[in-house]
């Protein structure tokens, strides 16, 4: 591989890509350092974090655009490629392996089309997609065109400006993606105590992702709030957190206290649910509740999400038909058998599909398609450059000689 070196920087060849309502950076696995401390370094370095804006890197100043995808092909018999994700925050010297992107996972499929990683098959190729950090395989089925992922198509999701050939994402592999349930406490609602002594009650959910599910009403909000007046509430956010906390406790991803394990950091996601309303959008367009079956809100790392994250819409979709949760409760009306959840969120609304029917299993219901489109769209192959110094003022004697690239 030709790899551009600059005075006192080293180039590593990379990808932008669009996935969903997300964007991110993608690289070869064999591109990067080992996992560990040094990659985290370097990752951090490329996307400009810590910094509000991170003028430094790539990142756009906003945790939908501060992702990172990790992708080679895969050795196992029931994926095609391997996908490790990483969060990075923004203001905080951080970067999170813990769960999956919805959205990134949908850009994982075009990445490996276009780097010849999978056989092309027209007009859809499925891309079998192994994601290290949950442990489960994600089906994706993309158009194809000449060769390349397709990128024109008709298909609209809130959120991305104009439309784009639809992605399928399959997530019905996906129950139980961190430990192991999909109700990890096998009930339908649990009810936590705060500090203070106040009480709430939550759905816990694991699919695609973990989530932590609550009335808006419980924590004084209407459902319809937009991110600014979320993120701009300081009380509200400790509230908030204090619920991530306990929730994690209960799921099992940390040890209780104040401070949660490392392996809690940033999860469970938070959703707050809501009965169908009409609201004002972000884009000050007016959403209506015939057109929805139910408000939400997700908020992560401290922020709510500006449109609905592509695994918490899974989690979402999935808790929406287990009998008695609060995201059950707050549908308009029953699903009478409809194969869809439509979710309005602060940029509009997204539906997912969702197939489920009566089983003997915890929480009396099972999945015969867990999924929703996406677009995404390849924008961007280039190298990224970080100082050298990145590689070698690290405490690990051997991080200067750290071999990068894939053998040509």
């Amino acid at each position: 591989m030709n790899q551009r070196v600059l005075p006192e920087q080293t180039g590593i060849p990379c990808t932008i890509l669009r996935g969903g309502t997300s964007k991110g950076v993608y690289f070869h696995e064999a591109d990067l350092p080992p996992r560990g401390a040094l990659r985290d370094r370097v990752l951090k370095r490329v996307m400009g974090t810590p910094d509000v804006v991170q003028i430094d890197g790539l990142g756009g100043s906003r945790l939908i655009t501060s992702k990172i995808a990790i992708i080679k092909r895969s050795s196992r018999g029931d994926a095609d490629v391997d996908f490790t994700f990483g969060q990075l925050e923004v203001e905080q010297d951080a970067i999170h392996w813990s769960g999956n992107c919805g959205n990134i996972s949908a850009g994982v499929g075009p990445f490996a089309i276009n780097a010849g990683l999978v056989e092309v098959v027209s007009p859809v190729t499925v891309v079998r997609i192994y994601n290290t950090n949950t442990d489960k395989v994600l089906i994706a089925r993309v158009p194809v065109q000449g060769g390349r992922a397709k990128v024109t198509g008709d298909f609209a999701i809130d959120g991305v400006p104009g439309t784009g050939a639809e992605i399928f994402m399959d997530y019905h592999l996906t129950l139980g993606a961190r430990t192991g349930r999909m109700l990890p406490t096998e009930n339908a609602v649990d009810t936590l105590e705060l500090e203070g002594g106040d009480r709430i009650e939550v759905t816990l959910c694991d699919v695609g992702n973990p989530c932590a599910f609550f009335r808006a009403s419980d924590v004084g909000l209407t459902g319809s709030e937009l991110p600014d007046a979320i993120n701009g509430n300081r009380p509200l956010l400790t509230r908030l957190e204090d619920i991530r906390r306990k929730s994690a406790e209960r799921m099992g991803f940390s040890r209780g206290g104040s401070e949660p394990s490392a392996e809690a950091t940033g999860g469970p996601l938070l959703v707050l649910v809501a009965p169908p309303a009409d609201y004002a959008n972000m884009r000050r367009e007016h959403v209506l509740a015939s057109d929805m079956d139910l408000r939400a809100r997700l908020v992560f790392f401290n922020k709510c999400h500006e449109s609905m994250a592509g695994t918490g819409s899974m989690c979402t979709a999935a808790a929406s038909r287990i009998p008695g949760s609060l995201v059950n409760q707050a549908l308009g009306a029953p699903p009478d058998g409809r194969d869809t959840l439509r979710i309005g969120h602060p940029l509009g609304i997204m539906q997912v599909r969702v197939k489920a029917r009566a089983a003997n299993t915890v929480g009396g219901v099972a999945f015969d398609e867990l999924g929703f489109g996406r677009t995404a769209r390849h924008i961007m192959d280039g190298t990224v450059y970080v100082p050298t110094s990145t590689f070698t003022d690290i405490a690990a004697g051997s991080a200067g000689k750290v071999r990068i690239g894939r053998a040509t």
